[in-house]
C-alpha cells in the first residue's frame, strides 16, 4: 500500500481525461478549511484527497483559508491547521486567504448588482427564512427585490461605508425564488458584521457568504479541480451561477466525494467546540478527541491515519467507518516500530524470598522481537518485583494459568517463580505475595527441564519508575446515523462517563526519561504514546493508543 497515490477513483479518471483533451494544462487543487476549529478525521481525508492526487499528476495544492466569517475566526485555528496540514506530511504550493481577496469578491458583487443579478434586502433572517418555502413549497420574493440597479449600488456602498448596523441589510442574488434547488433561492452573499478579522483588521464591515465566496477563490487562484464532500452538491449549481454571472477569469469546476464518517466520533466542528466549551475534555486536542491534534497527542502517526484513509477510498457515496479500521492502521504502523518494554498498571507486590537481598542484576531483553535492528535492553531484577493485580489469584477457575498458590510461572526475560505465602490486610485483601524463584530457569539459559504454562510481565521495584496510565474508551456513544442530524441533546447525552480512567503504576527505569510522542508496546496492555500535556521529566505520563489485539480484518484483497 502506498498513501503517495489514490487508489482508483473517478474523480482521478476526470482528471486524466482533462489532461488528454487539453480542458486543464495543469492541475491545481486546494484545500480550504474555515479557520473555526481544529481539523478532525473526516478533514484528514479530504486534505489526502486534495494533496495527493495533485502530486501524482505533477500538480499543486494550495492551503486556502475561507475566513468570511470573523465572528467565529480565529488566528489559533489558522496556526493549528497548518500545523496539522505539515504533520500529516503534506507541503502546500501557497498559502492564501480568502480574506485577501476581499476587494475582489465586492467589485464582482457590485457586476452582479450592475447586471440586475443581486439586490440589497431590508428582511430580517427570520423573515428571509420564512419566505425562501419548503422543498414542495416556492419561496415568497422579497418586497425589495425590485430595487432599482441605482438603489441597489448606492445601498451597497454604504452598507461598505458602515451605514448600517449588523443585520439591517444584506445583499442577495437575484436568481429564482421557484427553483427546484433551495440554494437558488435567491441566497444572501453579504451581511453586514461591525466585528474585527484576525486577517484584515477592521477594513470591511460586511463580509462574503461563504457560498458566494469560495468559487471566487478557486477562480482567482486558477484552480481546475475543486473537490469537496458531498454535502455540498446541492450547492454546485449555486457555484457554477457565480462563475458565470460574476464574468471572473478561469472556470473551475467542483467535485464531490463521499465524506469520512467515523463510528462512535462526532465531526462536527459546532459539536466539539461543545465539547471544548464545556470542559467535557481538556482542549481541542484532548486523546478522547478525533481531531488531528487530538489523534496525534493519543498516538496515532500520519502514515497510519494516511493508509487509513488510503483503504476508505474515493466514491460518491458515504457510510459510517468502524474505529476498528483506524486502529487497525496504527497497530500496523508501530508493531515493527515501538519498543516492546513493561509496565504494571495495578500493582502487586512480590517478594522473591530466596534472592539475595539487596542485589541486583540486569537481564537481556530484545526491543522489538520483530525488528532485530532495534536492539536489545537491561532490564534490573532483584528481590522485589511488582506484577499486575489480575495476574495472581488466591482461588483461580479451571485454565488460569497465571500466579496462584503452589503455582510457577515465568516472568518475562527472567525465571520461573512459585507462589509460596500469601499477605492479606486487616479487611482480607492481598497486599503481598512470597514467591521463591529457580536460579537455573533464567530466561535465554536454555534451560529443558520443566515448563510452565504462563508467562507474566514485571517491573523491578527498586528501579521501577511511577507513571501515569491514561486508558482510553470512545467519548461518544455508538452512532449510527449522520452525526449532523444528531440533536445536540442527544448527543450531549450520549457522552460517556467513562471515557477516561487514571491509574497509577510503574514502567521499567529505561522509560524514565521518555519524552513527549514517544511511543511503546506494553507487554500485554497495548500500544501507549507519551502524553505532551502532563508529561514531566521523571514522571511520565502514557496514553494508550489502542490495545495490541482486534477482531477487524481487512479484505483479503488489500
Amino acid at each position: 500500500m502506498s498513501n503517495a497515490s489514490t487508489p482508483p477513483n473517478f474523480i482521478k479518471n476526470i482528471i486524466s481525461e482533462d489532461l488528454r483533451t487539453g480542458k486543464v494544462q495543469e492541475v491545481v487543487t486546494r484545500f480550504p478549511p474555515e479557520p473555526n476549529g481544529y481539523l478532525h478525521i473526516g478533514h484528514a481525508k479530504a486534505i489526502w484527497i486534495n494533496f495527493t492526487l495533485a502530486q501524482e499528476f505533477g500538480g499543486r495544492t494550495n492551503l486556502r483559508f475561507d475566513d468570511t466569517n470573523p465572528v467565529k475566526e480565529d488566528i489559533e485555528y489558522v496556526n493549528s491547521i497548518k500545523e496539522d496540514v505539515q504533520w500529516l506530511g503534506f507541503e502546500w504550493s501557497e498559502l492564501r486567504f480568502a480574506s485577501n481577496y476581499f476587494e475582489e469578491m465586492y467589485n464582482r458583487a457590485l457586476v452582479l448588482i450592475k447586471k440586475g443579478k443581486a439586490y440589497v434586502d431590508d428582511l430580517s433572517a427570520d423573515e428571509i427564512r420564512e419566505k425562501r418555502g419548503t422543498l414542495t413549497e416556492p419561496g415568497v420574493n422579497s418586497p425589495y427585490r425590485e430595487r432599482s440597479i441605482e438603489e441597489n449600488v448606492d445601498l451597497f456602498t454604504r452598507m461598505r461605508d458602515g451605514e448600517f448596523k449588523n443585520g439591517e441589510k444584506v445583499l442577495r442574488a437575484k436568481i429564482d425564488m421557484t427553483a427546484p434547488n433551495i440554494n437558488l433561492r435567491d441566497p444572501v452573499i453579504y451581511r453586514i458584521a461591525h466585528v474585527t478579522h484576525h486577517n484584515t483588521g477592521d477594513t470591511w464591515c460586511i463580509y462574503p457568504m461563504y457560498t458566494f465566496a469560495h468559487p471566487l477563490e478557486d477562480a482567482i487562484e486558477g484552480v481546475t479541480h475543486s473537490l469537496c464532500s458531498i454535502e455540498f452538491e446541492d450547492q454546485r449549481p449555486f457555484y457554477d451561477w457565480v462563475i458565470a454571472e460574476t464574468d471572473i477569469p478561469n472556470e473551475p469546476h467542483q467535485y464531490e466525494f463521499g465524506r469520512l464518517n467515523l463510528a462512535s466520533a462526532v465531526t462536527s466542528k459546532r459539536k466539539l467546540k461543545m465539547l471544548v466549551d464545556e470542559g467535557v475534555v481538556d482542549g481541542w486536542d484532548d486523546p478522547r478527541m478525533p481531531t488531528i491534534s487530538g489523534l496525534r497527542r493519543r498516538g496515532f502517526t500520519p502514515e497510519a491515519i494516511k493508509n487509513f484513509v488510503f483503504e476508505t477510498g474515493i466514491a460518491k457515496t458515504q457510510g459510517i467507518v468502524e474505529t476498528a479500521m483506524l486502529d487497525h492502521f496504527i497497530r500496523e504502523d508501530l508493531k515493527l516500530k515501538a519498543p516492546r518494554t513493561m509496565a504494571v498498571l495495578h500493582p502487586l507486590k512480590v517478594v522473591i524470598t530466596n534472592y539475595p537481598e539487596g542485589e541486583i542484576e540486569y537481564l537481556e531483553a530484545e526491543n522489538n522481537t520483530e525488528n532485530p535492528d532495534m536492539g536489545n535492553r537491561q532490564i534490573p531484577f532483584s528481590r522485589e518485583i511488582y506484577i499486575e493485580q489480575d495476574d495472581f489469584m488466591e482461588n483461580p477457575p479451571n485454565k488460569y494459568f497465571r500466579l496462584f498458590p503452589g503455582n510457577e510461572v515465568r516472568l518475562k526475560h527472567a525465571y520461573f517463580i512459585k507462589c509460596n505465602e500469601v499477605i492479606k490486610d486487616e479487611e482480607g485483601k492481598v497486599v503481598e505475595i512470597h514467591c521463591t524463584y529457580d536460579v537455573e530457569t533464567k530466561s535465554g539459559s536454555g534451560f529443558t527441564g520443566r515448563k510452565v504454562k504462563g508467562t507474566i510481565h514485571w517491573v523491578d521495584a527498586s528501579t521501577a519508575v511511577p507513571a501515569e496510565f491514561r486508558l482510553y474508551e470512545p467519548l461518544i456513544g455508538d452512532i449510527q446515523e449522520e452525526e449532523d442530524s444528531l440533536p445536540e441533546k442527544t448527543f450531549m447525552d450520549q457522552i460517556n462517563p467513562n471515557s477516561v480512567t487514571i491509574v497509577q503504576g510503574f514502567v521499567e527505569p529505561a522509560l524514565q526519561d521518555a519524552k513527549p510522542q514517544d511511543k511503546f508496546q506494553f507487554f500485554r496492555h497495548g500500544y501507549f504514546n507519551v502524553d505532551s500535556h502532563y508529561s514531566k521529566p521523571g514522571a511520565p505520563v502514557f496514553n494508550l493508543i489502542v490495545s495490541l489485539k482486534s477482531s477487524f480484518q481487512l479484505p483479503k484483497s488489500v
